[in-house]
């Protein structure tokens, strides 16, 4: 193999790569010098000339003339009669200069310099790859679907990087056929061996709240800011925002008129419930907006211990507690305090625990995920509406109804 053929193998990987003309410079001697470390035990003496534009490479290997018979080191020495047979007239102690071929060190030495030429570049690629995404973490990106696997869906940028996306990653509802585009959030970027591990997100609550930052043109432009954002990914979520103008309404701007603005987030989301509220200091109000839609009637907090006892009235507690229990978890993360509800006048209530050696625990449990813990608030429901809500038989929430119906009595 000639030399000029070898380099011209090697500008497939700059075309390939985009490496600049400097860094592949850099990577061809550093691999060429490895190949003659290997070959000759020492790179000292030898000088490399690339010109990876034109396409040629040059390497010379510089020696000193020694007497016949007096060679110590063959890689830095060369022997008088060896050295006139390039140039008759040298002399003991001049310097030889010889060009070597690529092909005088030997088919194996090529093929495993070649090797170390695709690992180098390769590597090189990877830590630009990974320094690019590592700058775009917590940011939108955009890439296409390539490979459904079980535990995980492989997707394609333009150009070419792999990005993984977990199943925990996926909102629940995510459907994704090959060949579609997917948005989300680089959620992160890890080199594992050499090769960079990117993550995207749908069920960060970053990735709404860059959400609204994209299709809100005042959170974009800093007029509203998001404040905080709690999620169920693909339930509901709670989204804080407030503005420094009082001009602006945060909450109209975000939603829009009859919700234009927030539909797009919605649908993007596989139709998770979003709740958008008015953040304040004031933390009685700021409790207060985040059980939306439940109206309260008092609250006391506890700074202290982080706790909030709300009063409702029984119509409202299944409002503030929410389906699966969602819209009071979500206030309290929304809030950073465990809010406690209770509702008036139900002195003399029973607590639904208390049958437990009537009624088995996990029915108790299905009633209390949709808020009702105490024996008059069962009572007062409709057994077709609880069998719509709960996962229990309507013979069941009879037999419920009827056992506490008989402690009234």
């Amino acid at each position: 193999m000639e030399n000029i053929a070898l380099i011209e193998s090697f500008s497939e990987f700059k075309d390939d790569k985009l490496i600049d003309r400097v860094m592949l410079m850099a990577i061809l001697e550093e691999v060429f010098r490895s190949t003659l470390k290997k070959r000759f035990g020492s790179d000292d003496n030898f000088d490399i000339i690339i010109n990876p534009d034109k396409g040629d490479l040059e390497i010379w290997r510089n020696r000193v003339v020694v007497a016949d018979g007096e060679v110590e080191d063959e890689n830095s020495e060369i022997s008088l009669t060896e050295a006139r047979r390039i140039e008759p007239d040298f002399e003991v102690g001049e310097d030889v200069s010889e060009e070597v071929k690529l092909i005088d060190l030997g088919r194996r030495s090529i093929l495993a310099l070649r090797q170390n030429l695709i690992s180098k570049i390769h590597e090189h690629d990877n830590t630009n790859i990974y320094k690019q995404f590592k700058e775009l973490e917590g940011e939108l990106y955009n890439a296409e679907v390539h490979h459904i696997r079980h535990r995980a869906i492989i997707l394609l940028d333009d150009e070419g990087n792999e990005i993984i996306m977990p199943k925990d990653k996926q909102i629940p509802s995510d459907f994704f056929r090959k060949g579609e585009n997917v948005r989300g959030i680089i959620e992160s970027v890890e080199l594992k061996g050499n090769k960079p591990a990117i993550i995207m997100s749908r069920t960060s609550p970053l990735f709404l709240e860059k959400l609204f930052e994209s299709e809100i043109p005042e959170v974009f432009d800093g007029l509203i800011t998001v404040k905080k954002v709690v999620r169920i990914p693909g339930e509901k979520a709670k989204v804080a925002v407030d503005s420094y103008d009082d001009r602006i309404d945060p909450v109209g701007a975000c939603v829009g008129m009859k919700g234009s603005r927030i539909h797009g987030i919605v649908r993007e989301l596989g139709n998770e419930n979003i709740d958008v509220i008015n953040y304040t200091n004031n933390l009685q109000l700021y409790i207060t907006r985040a059980l939306s839609p439940a109206k309260i009637t008092s609250i006391k907090i506890d700074d202290e211990n982080k706790t909030a006892e709300v009063m409702l009235k029984p119509e409202e507690v299944s409002k503030a507690i929410g389906r699966g229990g969602h819209n009071i978890r979500l206030a309290g993360q929304l809030t950073g305090y465990e809010i406690d509800v209770f509702r008036e006048g139900v002195e003399e209530d029973v607590e639904l625990t208390e049958f437990s050696d009537e009624i088995e625990d996990w029915v108790i449990a299905e009633f209390s995920k949709i808020g009702l813990d105490t024996a008059k608030s069962i009572l007062e429901q409709d057994v077709e509406d609880l069998v719509r809500r709960t996962d229990l038989e309507e013979e069941t929430i009879q037999d419920v109804m009827r056992i506490l119906r008989e402690e009234f009595e």
